[in-house]
């Protein structure tokens, strides 16, 4: 169920999204995206590239903070903007949670915006931020 307009405030966080990543979701999302990048597909690639094997994308978990935003303020909001820095990898197995809290709330020409302040972090370390970002939403 999507946020009620008039109800949101600052400081209201948003249920999380959580997902354990592996080849079983970077192969399907490879194959949506038509990206086969060997450091995600092949532990020697990442190994030769410094890793400690094959990791994720970043577009990955970049469309983990959409399902985030998308399913906290339902269809009828829309993305004004929304901006990530991926920081650190999404090895195999590791169970990634995105997150986020409400910062602002205002009302601009009709439209109830809210800001966000959103990451993909560890779930087994929640301090390890992957994927720091902000978005602005408009509710309906």
């Amino acid at each position: 169920m999507a946020v009620d307009r008039d109800t949101v405030s600052v400081g209201t966080e948003l249920p999380p999204f959580v997902r354990t990543t592996g080849f079983h979701n970077w192969n399907r999302y490879a194959a949506v995206n038509d990206e086969f990048v060997p450091i995600h597909m092949d532990d020697e690639a990442g190994r030769a590239q410094g890793f400690a094997g094959a990791f994720g994308m970043g577009n990955l978990m970049w469309s983990y903070l959409h399902n985030l935003v998308r399913d906290w303020m339902g269809d009828e909001g829309r993305i004004v903007a929304m901006s990530c820095s991926f920081r650190a990898p999404n090895n195999r197995g590791m169970t990634v949670e995105a997150r986020g809290t409400v910062t602002a709330v205002r009302d601009e020409d009709g439209r109830r915006l809210v800001d966000l302040d959103l990451a993909v972090v560890d779930h087994d370390a929640p301090e390890t931020v992957l994927v720091p970002a902000t978005a602005t939403v408009a509710l309906p």
